[in-house]
């Protein structure tokens, strides 16, 4: 979502948000990159005066679960919500798992996104390293959790300017 330094999101065409909710979904594994980009993305959420609610899940594998349990227990209750969030790190290892973990989890994220009548936002880091991590928290390559939110808020409003 940048290149050379230079965020491509602002905030042009975020309109229409009169009542939109969105949820977070972040893990606990790497929880000191997961932290900060659900705290970025609180930010941008709160100066846009969104509501909005954190679950935490262990895993970036169990990420689709649980954004897709989110729909299904809210859908109908007038609590459902206007987007999903997914947050995640995967950094590589010494194995194949990050492969199958990176495939797993953006497969499921694409999935959703398919099949759920709300946007889902991947915000899942797949990095070699934590320097490539800690550069997407406010670093080189801007703050992918703020951009996570902006993403969010556009997609409503997208969604909300085709209905129209």
């Amino acid at each position: 979502m940048s290149i050379h330094n230079q965020t491509l999101l602002n905030d042009t065409g975020i309109l229409q948000l009169e009542g939109a909710s969105v949820v977070i979904v972040y893990t606990e594994w790497n929880d000191f990159v997961t932290n900060e980009l659900t705290a970025g993305a609180e930010r941008i959420l709160e100066q846009y005066k969104i509501s909005h609610r954190k679950l935490l899940v262990p895993g970036s594998f169990e990420l689709p679960f649980a954004c897709r349990q989110v729909w299904e227990q809210t859908k109908g209750t007038g609590a459902q919500p206007s987007a999903i969030i997914a947050f995640g790190c995967v950094i590589r290892g010494e194995t194949p798992h990050f492969d199958y973990v990176c495939k797993a989890v953006t497969d499921g994220i694409l999935q959703l996104n398919l099949e759920l009548p709300v946007p889902v936002i991947f915000g899942v880091l797949t990095v070699d390293n934590v320097e490539q991590a800690t550069d997407r928290l406010g670093g080189a390559h801007g703050h992918k959790g703020e951009e996570g939110a902006l993403t969010a808020l556009k997609m409503i409003a997208f969604q909300r300017q085709l209905s129209k």
